[in-house]
């Protein structure tokens, strides 16, 4: 059933939407610059105590890339190359800051600070000179960071619970962390920062959208042209906000979850490669999954995404392949990143073989493709 389910679903994403000719693969990998498990110390303490952070793959093994980890990813791209002598291309969806804890601690827990993730890697021992290894690999167009908000971090609610001196909020908060999993949750997720139960919320997610894109720029030299929401989250009011600061496309999943503003359904919109919306941005709909740290160990992670890619060309779409940091992350467990490492470069000798024509783009020179067909 779930193979029926797979070929199914396969064909739904891409029947509608623009339509190529061309092999164009796309890599779209979330999470970049934020926090989530802050080091295998970490991990090992809350497992200790009784915390389920081996239930959860994000808990087990996604936290801030250290230089190794990036330099075993680079190593991977650098060693293939399309028709066009282009290396493939991870567009790194980042997350421009992470909670400052100290001054938020300082507050007594009454108002929210936040830090560039560039300030959270100087900080951390484990971690020092790693934006320099990012330079190096956003000059060698091997890694092209995009917006994926300012933080990975619900402010709203997540400071409500912290203001609760007996939450789990609060006892993860000294670890340095804000979520193991959604178990911990109530409607809203801490990690979902665009999500709300108030409709006048989405005001202030304007803010922490702009202010994001500007630290963006700050930190980056240039602008976003793209953006996906943390959890794919948000309210589609935000689409203006987004395009008037530089965001021309929008990234995602075939649905785009918004905010549940107490609804008892949360409304789902579905979206097709290349739609354009009333701001005349365009969507990028990821069709092909290699997702190895979230799937059992039995899955053919390589297979599987093979299948999404051919499915993607037989219906002249790009193929637009999920990839999240934490597949790439070995400073928790070293084995997530080789046994992912080494599928993810079977993956890319296969693409390579099965089609000599691919050409590796990242987000934004797809968009532009897209934009440039549209006229």
């Amino acid at each position: 059933m779930d193979k029926v389910k797979r070929f199914i679903a396969r064909h739904a994403i891409n029947y509608k939407g623009f339509k190529t000719d061309r092999k164009i693969i796309v890599i779209e990998s979330d999470d970049w610059g934020s926090i989530r498990m802050p080091s295998y110390r970490v991990y090992n303490e809350l497992l200790k105590e009784g915390y389920p952070v081996n239930k959860n793959p994000y808990s087990q093994f996604d936290g801030l890339a250290t230089a190794e980890d990036l330099e075993c990813l680079f190593d991977v791209l650098l060693s293939f190359k399309d028709k066009k002598d282009n290396c493939p291309v991870i567009t790194a969806d980042t997350v421009v800051a992470n909670p400052d804890f100290e001054k938020i601690k300082k507050s007594d827990f009454s108002k929210y600070h936040y830090e560039p993730f560039t300030t959270t890697l100087r900080n951390s021992s484990a971690h020092q000179g790693v934006f320099n290894v990012w330079d190096q690999g956003i000059a060698q167009k091997i890694f092209f960071p995009q917006f994926h908000g300012r933080e990975h971090v619900n402010v709203e609610y997540w400071m409500q619970e912290l203001q609760n001196p007996y939450s789990e909020a609060r006892s993860l908060f000294e670890y340095g962390c804000w979520l193991i999993s959604n178990d911990f949750q109530k409607k809203i997720s801490f990690q979902a920062a665009l999500d709300t139960e108030l409709l006048e919320s989405v005001e202030s997610h304007k803010e922490i959208i702009i202010k994001g894109l500007d630290l963006f720029e700050s930190i980056f030299k240039y602008r976003s042209k793209s953006f996906i929401a943390n959890n794919f989250v948000y309210h589609s009011s935000l689409n203006l906000t987004l395009k008037k600061y530089g965001v021309d496309y929008i990234q995602g999943m075939k649905y785009q979850k918004h905010p549940i503003l107490k609804n008892a359904k949360r409304e789902l919109i579905r979206h097709f490669i290349g739609e354009q919306n009333s701001n005349g941005q365009f969507y990028l709909i990821r069709n092909c999954v290699f997702e190895p740290s979230q799937k059992p160990i039995s899955y053919d992670n390589v297979g599987e995404c093979l299948k999404d890619i051919r499915n993607a060309f037989l219906w002249e779409k790009p193929a637009i392949i999920t990839a999240h940091r934490l597949n790439f992350i070995g400073s928790i467990n070293q084995d997530n990143r080789k046994r992912n490492l080494k599928m993810f470069k079977e993956l890319l000798s296969n693409i390579l073989k099965e089609w000599p024509d691919v050409e590796f783009m990242n987000s934004a020179d797809l968009g532009d493709y897209i934009k440039s067909k549209s006229f």
